[in-house]
C-alpha cells in the first residue's frame, strides 16, 4: 500500500509539473498571434519548425530514455555504468548532430525553406540537441526518485522562456518605439529579428538547464561499455520505431504542408491552423489530467490478477471525461477564440475536428494496454505506422486542393484508423469487453449537443448562445451523473444524496 500512496504522490508531481507547464507554455499563443499577424507567416514558421524538433527530438533519444530505465532496473546490471554509457552515447549523437547540420547549414535551410534565415535552423538544431541530451539526466532524477527537482526544473524552463517572451515581444518593442532604438536597447533588441527571438530563447533556455543538471552530470567516472549499448540498442530500436511514428501523426501534417500547400501564403495559412490547433490543446491537457491520474489507479488494481473490468470502465469514463471536455470548449468557443488574434479566427473552423482526432488518439491510448500487457509492442508500432500513412495520403492529396482544413481531417482519419485497428486487432489477442453500447449512447448524444451548439453559435447573440451551450452542458453532466457517477457515491457530500 506504501509503494501505491508513493506512486501516487510521485505520478501527481509529475503530472502537475507536466500539466502546469503545458498550460504555462499555451500562454504564449495570445502573445504570438498578437504580435506576429496571421499575413507575416511568423506563427507558421513557429508551427513549421517546431514539428521539426518534436520530430527530431524523438530520434536523437532513439529510445534510450525508456531504455536506461529497463536496464537501470534490471537484475544484473550496474545501474551507475547504464546511465553512464546512455548519457555518452546520446551526447555522442546529439553532437554528431549539430556538427552535420552546421556543416551542411546551406543546403538544409534551402531544403527546408529559410535560405534566407539559416539561423532558424541550426539554433534550433543546436536546441533540439540539448534538449535530447537533457532527457537522460531528467531520466536519472525520476530513477532516483527526485520528483520536485524535476518538477522544478521544468518549470523553471518555462517560466524562464515566458519571462523572456516578455521581454522581448512586449517590453523591448516597446522601449524602441519610444526612442530606446539606440544605445542599450538598440543594441540588445531588433524589430527586424521578429520570430527568429522565439528561437534565440529556446536556445538560451535550453543551455540555462545544463548548469542546473550539472550535480546530475558529475561526480561519477564516465565508463562506455560497448557490450552494454549493443543489448540497448536491440531494445531501443523498437521504442523509436514506435516514438517516429507516434510523433509523425501529430507533426506530419505540418511538416508538409509548406511543401505540398503551393500557394505563396503557406506559412501565413499553416500560422492559422497551427494558432488554431491550439484551441483544441485545451481538451488535451484536460484529457492528460485525466490520463495522469487514472493510470496508476488502473496498473495499481491489474498488478496482482487480470483485471479486464477496469480496462473496460476506464475506457467508458476516458470517453465520456473527453466527451464532456469536447463540449465545453465547442460551447464557450466565443470566448476562448480570444486566446488567439482576430487575425486568425478564420481557422476555428478545425477546432472541432482536432478535438474529435484527439479523443481517437486517447482512446487509442487507451487500447494499447492490451499489447503493453503481452509484451508485443510491435503491435504499437503497426498500428501508428498505418495511421501515419493514412494521415500523410490524406494530406498529400487534398490539402494542395483545400488547405488546412485536410490537415485538420487527416489527423482524424489517421488517429481513427490507428484506433480501429487496435481495437480489432486486440479484441482477438486480448479480448476486453468494453461498454461500446454505453460509449456510443455518450458519443450519439455529444454529437446532437454539438449540432445545437454550433446552430446556436451562429444564429444566436453570444450571450444567449452562452447561455443555450451551458444549459446543453448541464444536461450532458446529469446524464453522466445519473448514468455513471451518482452523487449518493462522492465523499462528503454523497451523505446528502442518498436515501
Amino acid at each position: 500500500m506504501s509503494n501505491l500512496k508513493g506512486l501516487a504522490k510521485d505520478t501527481a508531481i509529475y503530472g502537475l509539473s507536466s500539466i502546469v507547464g503545458r498550460f504555462l507554455n499555451y500562454l504564449l499563443v495570445p502573445l504570438y498571434t498578437a504580435k506576429l499577424s496571421a499575413a507575416s507567416g511568423g506563427y507558421g514558421v513557429i508551427t513549421n519548425v517546431y514539428a521539426y524538433t518534436a520530430l527530431l527530438l524523438v530520434i536523437l533519444t532513439y529510445g534510450m530514455e525508456t531504455t536506461f530505465f529497463r536496464f537501470a532496473n534490471k537484475e544484473g546490471e550496474n545501474p551507475q555504468k547504464v546511465y553512464s554509457t546512455t548519457l555518452m552515447a546520446v551526447g555522442f549523437t546529439s553532437l554528431l548532430f549539430v556538427a552535420l547540420v552546421l556543416a551542411f547549414i546551406g543546403p538544409i535551410s534551402s531544403a527546408m525553406g529559410y535560405a534566407e534565415h539559416p539561423s532558424y535552423v541550426w539554433v534550433m538544431a543546436i536546441a533540439v540537441a540539448l534538449d535530447a541530451f537533457q532527457c537522460i539526466p531528467f531520466a536519472y532524477l525520476r530513477y532516483k526518485k527526485r520528483p520536485i527537482k524535476f518538477a522544478a526544473l521544468k518549470l523553471f524552463n518555462i517560466v524562464l522562456t515566458i519571462a523572456l517572451n516578455l521581454v522581448f515581444f512586449l517590453l523591448l518593442p516597446a522601449l524602441y518605439e519610444n526612442g530606446g532604438n539606440g544605445g542599450f536597447i538598440g543594441n540588445i533588441y531588433s524589430p527586424e529579428v521578429g520570430v527568429g527571438y522565439v528561437f534565440y530563447i529556446n536556445l538560451f533556455c535550453s543551455a540555462s538547464l545544463m548548469f542546473l543538471l550539472v550535480k546530475e552530470l558529475t561526480g561519477f567516472k564516465y565508463t562506455f561499455d560497448r557490450a552494454l549499448m549493443r543489448r540497448m540498442l536491440s531494445y531501443s530500436w523498437p521504442i523509436l520505431v514506435l516514438g517516429i511514428a507516434g510523433i509523425l501523426n501529430q507533426t506530419a501534417d505540418k511538416i508538409l504542408f509548406p511543401y505540398i500547400y503551393k500557394n505563396a501564403d503557406a506559412h501565413s495559412q499553416l500560422g492559422i491552423y497551427g494558432a488554431a490547433s491550439k484551441i483544441a490543446m485545451i481538451m488535451a491537457m484536460i484529457t492528460q489530467a485525466f490520463r495522469y491520474a487514472y493510470e496508476p489507479f488502473v496498473f495499481g488494481k491489474a498488478k496482482d490478477k487480470d483485471n479486464r473490468e477496469t480496462y473496460a470502465k476506464a475506457m467508458k469514463y476516458f470517453v465520456v471525461f473527453t466527451l464532456l471536455a469536447f463540449l465545453v470548449v465547442i460551447g464557450y468557443m466565443d470566448i476562448l477564440r480570444h486566446l488567439i488574434g482576430r487575425d486568425y479566427w478564420s481557422g476555428l473552423k478545425v477546432v472541432p475536428i482536432v478535438m474529435a482526432a484527439e479523443i481517437m488518439m486517447g482512446v487509442y491510448f487507451n487500447l494499447s494496454f492490451w499489447y503493453k500487457l503481452i509484451d508485443k509492442t510491435i503491435w504499437g508500432a503497426w498500428f501508428s505506422g498505418a495511421g501515419c500513412l493514412v494521415l500523410i495520403l490524406v494530406n498529400v492529396i487534398f490539402v494542395p486542393r483545400f488547405g488546412y482544413i485536410a490537415c485538420a481531417w487527416g489527423g482524424f482519419a489517421g488517429y481513427g484508423t490507428a484506433m480501429l485497428l487496435s481495437y480489432f486487432v486486440g479484441q482477438k489477442h486480448y479480448p476486453i469487453a468494453y461498454p461500446v453500447k454505453d460509449i456510443m449512447l455518450y458519443v450519439g448524444v455529444a454529437l446532437v449537443m454539438f449540432v445545437a451548439m454550433r446552430f446556436a453559435n451562429a444564429d444566436l447573440p453570444v450571450w444567449a448562445a452562452l447561455g443555450v451551450n451551458t444549459l446543453l452542458i448541464v444536461m450532458f453532466m446529469a446524464m453522466i451523473v445519473k448514468r455513471d457517477f451518482p452523487l449518493s457515491g462522492l465523499p462528503v457530500v454523497g451523505k446528502y444524496f442518498r436515501k
